[in-house]
């Protein structure tokens, strides 16, 4: 029992000097760990005031450098400011001596005018007087000649009178005279101009025959979808064929006008297309136009295949056969271009037969004697020289070349073939009413009409409407703005008065469409 109490003893010592042995070892622990601690605040103190210090120079700096530029743009400002000033000041001085030159130069030419107005004032009263003179020394010279004559005034100027009436008759006699005795002269002369100017009235008439085409219509009620809201529709029908579309008062039709056979044709077939689909607005306009137009491609094809297997002219270029067929479409002096040609070719045919030449060498020359009158481009050769290069270009027979060219004597005819294509074109265009020359003339005017606004810059499209007393223009509507329109207008028809003769007055339209197109997809 005691050695227990002893052990308990011992271990209660030894727990105790352990418990004391463990607080000093803690203590000085947590002395030293203070101790670096608060070391490392120092340090971190001494850290951040030296970085507090360097941001303090660096926002000073920045301040300075800002202060600086600021300054410097002030200064800047302020120097234009009176530079400004300055030259606003020279302005102003200047002014003030232009306007002090000004007044000094009023001011002479206030004495200028003062001194004017009294040379005026005395040459007045000098010339009042000399007036007054001369009046009285009128009246002395009357009535000196009064008591010369033993006649006053009035009697004088009457007797005056009647000498001149009595001459002025006697000239007038004579000048009756004369010109009845010229009128008797040129009678003859007088009166063939009349007939002239009676032939040329009349052939207006076949001009408006040759150049209008008539759509006829089931009802009236047709017109309204025709011209549409606003007239949307005829335009966009007009602005597709070149045509002009008259709908009036004429009962169950419609009148299509323009100088273009081909032009009418598509104009003509597209209404009735539009009127039987029953579906009439510009789009669809647009659409049909553009298929028609193929169609008539394709139907001019085949008026040349059809005329060359009826003639019995083989082996022709496919060209020349389109160019064929292109002549339903064309008129020659009023007489359809392939009738013509046609009735040439059975003539020279037959003429070369009885001479003994090849007949279907003829028939071919026939046929394609007027075929430069349907080159579709422009060109400044005769139709007879255009219509024998076409015939080189595209292989044809030499004497057939030259029977084209020579028949209306532009080159030598070197063949017996040409001679007799010329007596033939003379005998199918001579016949009583085949042809009339006005024609002529009158679509070439128009084409020149047309090609005259088509060389302006901007101008897409051009139509000659009306009998060539309009003119349409359709302009890009990207290069040419409103204001540009105006004066295009004006420049065209300035250059058709220099450049063009023309009966009556011509009326120059210019459109510009602007369109917006997207798709949704």
């Amino acid at each position: 029992m005691p050695d227990i109490l002893l052990f308990l003893l011992d271990a209660a010592v030894s727990a105790v000097v352990g418990a004391v042995i463990v607080y000093f070892v803690i203590k000085k622990t947590t002395k030293k760990t203070e101790e670096d601690a608060q070391q490392r605040a120092a340090e971190i103190l001494k850290n951040a005031e030296i970085a507090a210090e360097n941001i303090k120079k660096d926002r000073i700096l920045e301040a300075k450098e800002k202060y600086l530029r600021l300054k410097s743009e002030f200064e800047e400002d302020t120097n234009k400011k009176k530079q400004i000033i300055l030259q606003n000041e020279q302005k102003i001085k200047q002014r003030e001596q232009q306007l002090n030159q000004m007044t000094e130069q009023n001011k002479r030419r206030e004495n200028e005018l003062e001194a004017l107005k009294k040379n005026l004032e005395q040459q007045t009263e000098v010339a009042t007087k000399r007036r007054d003179e001369a009046e009285k020394m009128h009246r002395s010279q009357v009535e000196q000649l009064e008591r010369i004559a033993n006649l006053t005034a009035e009697q004088a100027k009457q007797q005056l009178v009647e000498a001149l009436q009595a001459d002025a008759q006697s000239q007038a006699s004579a000048y009756i005279k004369n010109t009845i005795d010229e009128a008797k002269l040129t009678a003859t002369k007088e009166a063939k101009k009349i007939v002239i100017e009676t032939i040329q009235r009349t052939a207006s008439e076949h001009a408006i025959e040759n150049t209008v085409s008539v759509f006829n219509i089931e009802s009236d009620d047709v017109k309204g979808k025709i011209i549409g809201r606003e007239g949307r529709n005829i335009r966009a029908l007009e602005a597709a064929t070149g045509c002009e579309i008259i709908v009036d008062d004429t009962p169950e039709a419609i009148v299509i006008s323009g100088f273009d056979p081909v032009r009418r044709e598509i104009a003509r077939l597209s209404l009735h297309r539009l009127v039987q689909d029953g579906r009439i607005h510009p789009a669809r306009i647009e659409e049909v136009v553009s298929k028609t137009k193929k169609n008539i491609d394709d139907e001019i094809v085949e008026i040349g295949e059809r005329t060359v297997i009826d003639l019995g002219v083989h082996g022709l270029h496919p060209e020349l056969v389109k160019m064929i067929g292109r002549m339903r479409f064309r008129s020659s002096y009023g007489q359809n271009l392939l009738q013509h040609s046609r009735e040439v070719a059975r003539l020279c045919a037959t003429m070369a037969a009885e001479l003994g030449l090849n007949a279907k060498l003829a028939k071919r020359a026939g046929l394609l004697h007027d075929i430069g009158k349907v080159w579709p481009e422009e060109s400044e050769l005769p139709h007879a020289i255009l219509g024998m290069e076409l015939a080189k270009k595209y292989k044809e027979n030499p004497e057939v070349c030259n029977a084209i060219g020579a028949h209306h004597d532009e080159i030598e005819m070197t063949s017996m073939m040409s001679p007799i294509i010329q007596v033939c074109d003379a005998i199918s265009g001579s016949r009583p009413g085949a042809r009339r020359e006005m024609m002529e003339s009158y679509i070439q005017r128009l084409k020149d009409l047309e090609a005259l606004a088509t060389n302006f810059p901007g101008v897409d499209k051009c139509y000659a409407i009306q009998a060539g007393r309009e003119l349409r223009v359709i302009v890009n509507s990207d290069t040419v703005n409103d204001d540009t329109a105006g004066k295009l207008s004006f420049d065209i028809s300035q250059k058709i008065e220099k450049e063009m003769q023309y009966p009556g007055q011509i009326k120059v339209t210019v459109i510009r469409e602007m369109r917006s197109v997207a798709y949704a997809k």
